[in-house]
């Protein structure tokens, strides 16, 4: 409390000169994070506000006696205890410093006897409240590691999930290794539940706690009996599962356990119903059955056991225990972050009530909403929304001589677009309701019938109003944002109808925040520059060494693991060297080796949350998959209060939008129109190989704020390929889309459908 006797030390003590000086506030950050408290526990402590300790971090505001000494204290005692570890990257190059989940590896301890890892203490802590926070208490260290052990739910001393081999051996976070004795799948679950201490502690107050996942390699699939493949028979081969008279899901059944709808498949979750609050749930990952999708975890299924756990472990921790798919994991997600439902007391008695701003029950959508084999879309014919991403490619007519004769075409790609468009996006909450010729409010989430084929633009710039980029031809239906950047343009609209939501409110905003702190956090442990103040050559020249560092090398990973192995760094070096950063090609093998294996296995996790937010959009509007159900009959995704197209639309709309806002914005700084566009990718002519070539700088020489802004955070953009303007005139003329291709392989939209 601050009394009048502690004012008063802490005046004597600024009389004296003796005021506390604390460090930078990226520092202040970075301590907090690794000792995994969050800023309103931090405001707790010192009897502020969390407003305030916001403030501190960024540099807004200063901290007064007596809190002063006391936070400077604190931080005195994290630093001693978290000490800024190395980064990969030079000075020339390097963010802040910021722990590493990535570190090599120190030597494997002993394997744990089970009845020591069933007792295994270990020290009390709330749950986490941010990805960071989660992050630093989830991911246990291997001994001689930098980084403290984290703070972990004493519930689950163990961390989220295990990756087990077929030698009896659990890898789960940090490097710790149980000793699981079971040789069935029946007795693996109850070890699982009784002794691994594994698990996830819940999201939010009102969700429920994460089940353990158990990841099963190929050996570990030999162990308990499940063949190494589902293609082996007609059966399992049509339903990706197994058959309920196998053996392994017979055992099940006779060990009172159930399996859901989807069977035991690559994902599998065996359970027995809740008695009270309490769960008996495992989940299964089975690698040979593709459990890990490459288009979202890159080749991390391929890792030893070690590595594997480490990868998804952070995965686990920043985001969710994955729970199928990413798009299926983005899903769970939101309603993690946004339980449907909440406990009130109603007249002395528990009751389940909806829980204020989030999707607690399945409501039909509009029509024009819906895909054309949903039942609403079987007798309308008033036309349909046709919200999605971006595929434009400039007529040829309209490139300029001074444009072709450029040397270079500049694929620029912003962060996680999707995400990006998701904060502070209104959307319906509730079921639509019918306008005629209704006056337009851009704060109503819905859809609108309305004619934008009035307003003029510059056919060098793709239509904001038509994935095609092709300008309208009359009335069509729109997204709320798609209208409200029309009127912001300054074109008439006057609706014809509407299908909007009275109640609304920022669903998203909770899944956005934890998806965007978890890729910040991955992007500064590659040595990323995430502050958006940061020099933009010294971003480029970060993410290009990245962009080397990721790149395969299986012999590296002897070097790295002190095998004595030599691997061949020559291609690398040179790589190193023509990408600018030719500093870190003096690096020792070692150092070059781990440097390597460490990025490799941040892309990786990078690219399972860039998945995560696609295919979490996309399932927003999952479509009927089934051979047996009809056109025109309802698929099971439709009784889910998640099945919100609306949604859907509306963050595919704010990308577009914002796409074309940013391309507006340089076109009339620089003269400078793109070549085309692939949903968060465009591709400029340009004189330099460098997007700072092409894009209009402020007097400091900064990106102008309002075009393509260069930065690691989401809305952000980065460099997605360079190629030579012979070769994108090419394509063009091919009518091909030079965004699809200028990372060098072909990219895809993928919406998780």
């Amino acid at each position: 409390m601050a009394t009048e006797e502690n004012l008063f030390n802490a005046v004597d003590a600024l009389l004296q000169g003796e005021e506390p000086v604390l460090p930078l506030p990226e520092e202040r950050v970075r301590l907090r994070e690794a000792a995994g408290v969050t800023q309103a526990r931090l405001a707790q402590v010192l009897e502020s506000t969390t407003q305030s300790v916001k403030n501190w971090e960024a540099a807004r505001s200063e901290p007064r006696p007596p809190r002063l000494q006391a936070y400077k204290r604190l931080l005195d005692g994290w630093a001693a205890r978290y000490p800024a570890p190395q980064s990969l990257v030079p000075d020339a190059v390097a963010a802040p410093a910021v722990p590493s989940t990535f570190a090599p590896a120190a030597p494997q301890p002993q394997p744990a006897p089970e009845s020591e890892v069933s007792a295994a203490p270990a020290p009390a802590a709330p749950a986490p409240t941010t990805a960071a926070a989660a992050a630093a208490r989830g991911t246990s260290r291997k001994p001689g590691a930098a980084k403290a052990a984290p703070v972990a739910d004493d519930r689950f001393p163990h961390g989220p999930l295990a990756v087990l081999d077929g030698d009896g051996l659990a890898y789960a976070a940090g490097g710790l290794v149980l000793e699981c004795e079971a040789t069935t799948i029946a007795q693996l679950v109850d070890w699982t539940l009784n002794k691994s201490g594994l698990g996830a502690p819940r999201l939010h107050r009102n969700g429920r706690d994460g089940d353990p996942l158990i990841v099963l390699t190929a050996a570990a699939c030999e162990r308990f009996g499940l063949p190494l493949s589902l293609l082996d028979d007609e059966e399992t081969m049509r339903s990706m599962r197994l058959p309920e008279d196998h053996k392994v899901v017979k055992a099940l059944t006779r060990a009172k356990w159930k399996l859901t709808r989807r069977g035991f498949g690559p994902w599998a979750r065996v359970y027995r119903p809740a008695v009270g609050s309490a769960r008996h749930c495992v989940q299964f990952a089975v690698l040979p059955w593709n459990a890990l999708e490459e288009r979202a975890f890159g080749d991390a299924a391929a890792l030893p056991a070690p590595d594997l756990a480490r990868v998804l472990s952070v995965y686990a921790t920043r985001v969710i225990t994955p729970r199928g798919s990413t798009a299926v994991t983005g899903l769970e997600l939101m309603t993690a972050l946004r339980p449907p439902t909440r406990a009130v007391k109603e007249g002395g008695v528990w009751v389940s009530a909806p829980n204020p701003g989030a999707l607690h029950e399945a409501v039909d959508a509009a029509p024009p909403e819906v895909p054309k084999e949903h039942p609403l879309a079987r007798d309308w014919t008033g036309g349909f929304l046709d919200e999605e991403a971006y595929q434009w490619v400039r007529p040829m007519e309209l490139l300029g001589d001074v444009e072709t004769m450029l040397p270079w075409a500049v694929g620029l790609d912003i962060n996680t677009a999707f995400l990006a468009a998701a904060s502070r996006l209104s959307v319906g909450l509730s079921a639509p309701v019918h306008l005629d010729h209704p006056e337009f409010d851009k704060k109503l989430p819905g859809s609108w019938l309305v004619d934008l084929s009035h307003i003029e633009l510059d056919p060098r710039l793709p239509s904001p109003f038509t994935p095609s980029g092709q300008r309208p031809t009359g009335p069509a239906w729109y997204a709320t944002p798609t209208v409200a950047y029309a009127v912001e343009l300054g074109g008439a609209v006057h609706p014809i109808e509407a299908f909007v939501r009275t109640e609304s409110g920022p669903y998203l905003d909770p899944w956005h925040d934890r998806l965007k702190d978890a890729y910040v956090s991955l992007m500064a442990e590659a040595g990323i520059p995430v502050d958006k103040d940061t020099d933009e050559k010294r971003f480029l020249a970060a993410m290009a060494a990245h962009g080397v560092f990721k790149t395969k090398d299986k012999d590296l990973a002897k070097v790295a693991q002190g095998d004595g192995g030599q691997g061949e760094f020559a291609a690398l070096r040179q790589l190193l060297r023509e990408a600018g950063v030719g500093e870190l090609a003096d690096l020792p093998d070692e150092q070059l080796a781990a440097a390597q294996l460490r990025h490799r296995q941040i892309a990786m996790v990078l690219g399972a949350v860039k998945s995560t937010v696609k295919g979490g959009i996309g399932k927003l509007r999952e479509r009927n998959r089934s051979k047996d159900i009809a056109d025109g009959e309802r698929w099971p995704a439709l009784e889910r209060p998640t099945w919100r197209p609306d949604i859907r639309a509306a963050v595919i709309a704010k990308a577009r939008v914002n796409m074309h806002r940013k391309m507006a914005r340089t076109a009339l700084e620089t003269g400078r129109f793109p070549l085309a566009v692939l949903s968060d990718c465009v591709v400029y002519a340009s004189a330099d190989p460098s997007p700072l070539g092409f894009l209009p700088l402020t007097g400091a020489g900064k990106v102008l704020p309002g075009s393509f802004r260069l930065g690691a955070t989401p809305g952000l953009a980065k460099v997605e390929g360079v190629n030579t303007m012979l070769w994108a005139v090419g394509l063009m003329e091919d009518n091909l889309n030079p965004a699809r291709h200028i990372k060098g392989g072909d990219a895809v939209t993928d919406e998780g459908e």
